[in-house]
């Protein structure tokens, strides 16, 4: 028999479910956070700018990448887990919106910001590492991920201990009983 606080740690997992399907479905697409993404992908290139031509361009994905990741890791090490799926869930929706643009580099059907003026990302980048015929396999590597980490977040709680968050009383004193050791 489950426990209440089991149970409890399950509730996010049947309200992630429609959340997931929607995404699986509408290939990542959500309003408001596409917009978001975009501005980060966009800033990536900036932030990567000074590392030449090559990672400039994968900068994009990658700060579409990193700052999820950030989150997943800030609020893990806070044990704050529901917010660790959250941006899980973020991640993941990235990756797919990143398989999408992975798959399009050899046809380059993508409608991009910047219109005639610039250059595909995924295209240059699998282009100069010599790998433009595996761009499909790229993008499903990507979409896999993707379905991995929104599995992860609905069967999370099975990984997730009964821990207890240690007031900063009980932090001194036991940083204090270390010190003296």
């Amino acid at each position: 028999m489950m426990t209440k606080s089991q149970i409890k740690k399950w509730i996010p997992s049947l309200l992630f479910l429609p959340v997931i399907i929607y995404l699986i479905k509408n290939d990542g697409k959500v309003f408001l956070l596409d917009e978001i993404n975009l501005l980060i992908h966009e800033g990536g290139h900036g932030v990567f700018a000074l590392f030449g031509r090559f990672i400039y361009t994968l900068g994009g994905t990658i700060m579409q990448i990193l700052i999820p990741l950030l989150f997943i890791i800030y609020y893990f090490k806070e044990r704050k887990y529901l917010y660790v799926r959250i941006f899980l869930l973020w991640l993941a929706q990235n990756l797919i919106n990143i398989s999408i643009y992975a798959s399009d580099a050899s046809e380059k059907k993508l409608r991009l910001l910047g219109g005639n003026k610039v250059y595909h990302d995924w295209n240059y980048i699998l282009v100069r590492l010599k790998l433009l015929e595996y761009d499909k396999t790229i993008g499903a590597i990507f979409y896999v991920l993707a379905i991995l980490i929104f599995l992860y977040v609905l069967i999370m709680p099975m990984f997730i201990g009964g821990y207890k968050r240690l007031s900063p009383e009980e932090e001194d004193s036991l940083n204090n009983n270390l010190d003296e050791e």
